[in-house]
C-alpha cells in the first residue's frame, strides 16, 4: 500500500508523561474519514477513523499473533485464548463482562486467523467509553484461572467437533494442509482434540505473556470517534492495568516473509458418507503485499467471483452440476492460496473439475475479454465500497492494515488501483498464478476408482 502520511503532533505533556507520537494518515473532507495514529510509550498503537454522522462506533484491539505462530503442540493456542479472555478478569467475571455489553445494546465478539486475533465491541457512540474499558480490561488484567481453562476446553472441543460435521468447512483445512503440509499454516486454526486437549494452564499464560505484549497490539476505533478521547481512555486504562510496559519498546512491524513448503500436484481424498462432494482445486497464489494483487482480484471476480462469473455460469446455470461454486483469493506474509470450491453430487465430480481445469486454463492462456473486465472491475469496486458501510467494516480495515502493512490506503486510492487493472495485468497474473500445476483437496462418498481417477484432474 501507498501511504499519504501526514506528521501532526509528537510531545510530552506538562506532567512529564512520556512522548506519545501522533500522525495523521489520510486527511478526509471536513474532518470526516479522517484516520490518525497516534504510538504510545511502550509501542501501543492507537488508529482510528472519524465519521461524525454515525451514531456508532466499533472498537477493537488486534493482536499481532495467529495460529502460523503456534508449534505443532501448540496447535489451537491461539483460538484458546482467544476464548479465555472472555472468561473473567480481576474486577469483571465472565458474565460482567457480556452483560456490560448486552445492557446497552451492543455486541461483542473476537476471531482468529493464521497470521492475526482480534476482539471488538460495537456499541452506541456514547457508549464507547465502556466498550474501551471493557475489551481493554480483557486483554490487559484476564486471569486465566486453571478451572476456567478446563471448562473452556469442552466448549472448544464441541467447535472442533461443530466444525467437523460441516464437509464444506473442513475441506478449506484440507486444501490447507494440501498445500502446505504439516507447517504452521497447513494446520487448523482451532488445533485438533489431542492439542487442545495438551494445552494447560502454564503453557497458555507464556503464550500470552510472549504475544499480548503492547509492542504486539493494535488497538482500532471507527465511527463517531474522537481520536484523542479514545487514546486518553485507552492509554488510562492500560495504564492502570500496568500494561504499556517498557517506555522505549518499538513496536513490532508487518510481518516478514519466511520459507514456506507450498506443493503442486497434490491429490488429498477424505471419504465421508456426506450427500455432496466437497471439490478445492487451487495452485499457489501471491503474498497480500504483492502489487499484482489488484489485478488478480479482478480475474478472481471474473472467474468465480459472482453470479455472472466464468465458473457460476457454466457450472451451475448452464449445467446444473452445483449449488455453490465461487473461485477465492488468500494472501498471507510471504505467500498465498488461489483456490475454487464446488459441492456437487459424487457421481459428477469429474465433469465439475473438468469445467473447472477447463475455465481456468482459458483465462490462463488468453485472460479475460474486454467485456468481463468491466464488469469485473464495476464489481469489484462495488463491493469494495459497500463492504465499508458500517464502523465494523472500517474498524477492520484500519486494524488489519495497520497491522499487516503498517499504513493506510484510502478508499478512494484503492478504488484508483483496481480500476487501474489492464487486460494484459490480468494475463500475466492469470499465467503467473493460474498456469502453475494445480493441487486437489476432496471430501465425500467417493468410490476407490472415483478417487484414483482425481489424479488426472491435476496432471
Amino acid at each position: 500500500m501507498t501511504p499519504r502520511t501526514r506528521r501532526t503532533t509528537a510531545r510530552t505533556s506538562s506532567e512529564g508523561r512520556a512522548v506519545a507520537r501522533t500522525q495523521t494518515l489520510l486527511k478526509g473532507e471536513n474532518g470526516i474519514g479522517t484516520v490518525r495514529r497516534t504510538t504510545l510509550p511502550g509501542g501501543l498503537r492507537v488508529v482510528t477513523e472519524t465519521l461524525p454522522s454515525v451514531r456508532s462506533a466499533t472498537f477493537g484491539i488486534w493482536a499481532h499473533v495467529g495460529s502460523r505462530d503456534e508449534s505443532p503442540s501448540l496447535g489451537g493456542a491461539t483460538h484458546y485464548l482467544e476464548h479465555l479472555l472472555f472468561k473473567g478478569t480481576k474486577k469483571r467475571s465472565a458474565l460482567d463482562i457480556s452483560a456490560a455489553i448486552d445492557a446497552v445494546g451492543g455486541e461483542m465478539n473476537a476471531f482468529t486467523a493464521k497470521e492475526y486475533t482480534c476482539y471488538y465491541a460495537r456499541v452506541l457512540d456514547t457508549d464507547l467509553p465502556l466498550a474501551i474499558d471493557v475489551v481493554c480490561d480483557m486483554l490487559t488484567d484476564s486471569l486465566l484461572e486453571p478451572e476456567d481453562i478446563d471448562a473452556e476446553r469442552g466448549v472448544i472441543l464441541e467447535e472442533i467437533a461443530m466444525t467437523e460435521d460441516d464437509p464444506g468447512d473442513v475441506v478449506h483445512d484440507l486444501f490447507a494442509h494440501t498445500m502446505f503440509g504439516d507447517t504452521p499454516l497447513g494446520r487448523p486454526v482451532l488445533g485438533t482434540v489431542d492439542t487442545v486437549n495438551g494445552l494447560d494452564r502454564d503453557r497458555i499464560a507464556r503464550f500470552f505473556k510472549k504475544h499480548y505484549d503492547p509492542t504486539h497490539l493494535i488497538v482500532a476505533a471507527a465511527g463517531n470517534v474522537d481520536h484523542a478521547k479514545v487514546v486518553r481512555q485507552v492509554r488510562s486504562a492500560f495504564e492502570r492495568a500496568g500494561a504499556l510496559g517498557s517506555e522505549d519498546a518499538v513496536p513490532v512491524g508487518p510481518r516478514g516473509g519466511g520459507r514456506t513448503i507450498r506443493t503442486a500436484g497434490r491429490v488429498d481424498v477424505q471419504g465421508r458418507k456426506t450427500e455432496q462432494a466437497h471439490i478445492v482445486l487451487g495452485m499457489p497464489g501471491i503474498a497480500r503485499t504483492d502489487d499484482r494483487r489488484w489485478a488478480l482480484g479482478v480475474l478472481n471476480t471474473a472467474l468465480g467471483g459472482g453470479m455472472s462469473s466464468r465458473l457460476f455460469q457454466e457450472i451451475r446455470e448452464k449445467r446444473g452440476l452445483a449449488y455453490s461454486v465461487y473461485s477465492y483469493t488468500s494472501g498471507f506474509a510471504d505467500c498465498g492460496l488461489f483456490g475454487v470450491y464446488a459441492g456437487c453430487r459424487p457421481n459428477q465430480v469429474h465433469d465439475v473439475l473438468k469445467i473447472c481445469r477447463d475455465e481456468i486454463d482459458q483465462v490462463a492462456e488468453h485472460g479475460l475479454d474486454d467485456d468481463e473486465l468491466r464488469r469485473a472491475v464495476g464489481q469489484l469496486s462495488g463491493s469494495t465500497v459497500l463492504g465499508l458501510e458500517d464502523t465494523g467494516a472500517l474498524m477492520n480495515r484500519i486494524g488489519k492494515s495497520e497491522l499487516c502493512w503498517g499504513e493506510q490506503m484510502s478508499v478512494d486510492e484503492m478504488l484508483r488501483r483496481i480500476a487501474a487493472v489492464t487486460p494484459d495485468d490480468v494475463r500475466q497474473v492469470a499465467r503467473d498464478v493460474l498456469g502453475r500445476r494445480p493441487s486437489l483437496s476432496v471430501i465425500g462418498p467417493l468410490k476407490d476408482k472415483q478417487a484414483s481417477r482425481l489424479h488426472e484432474s491435476v496432471a
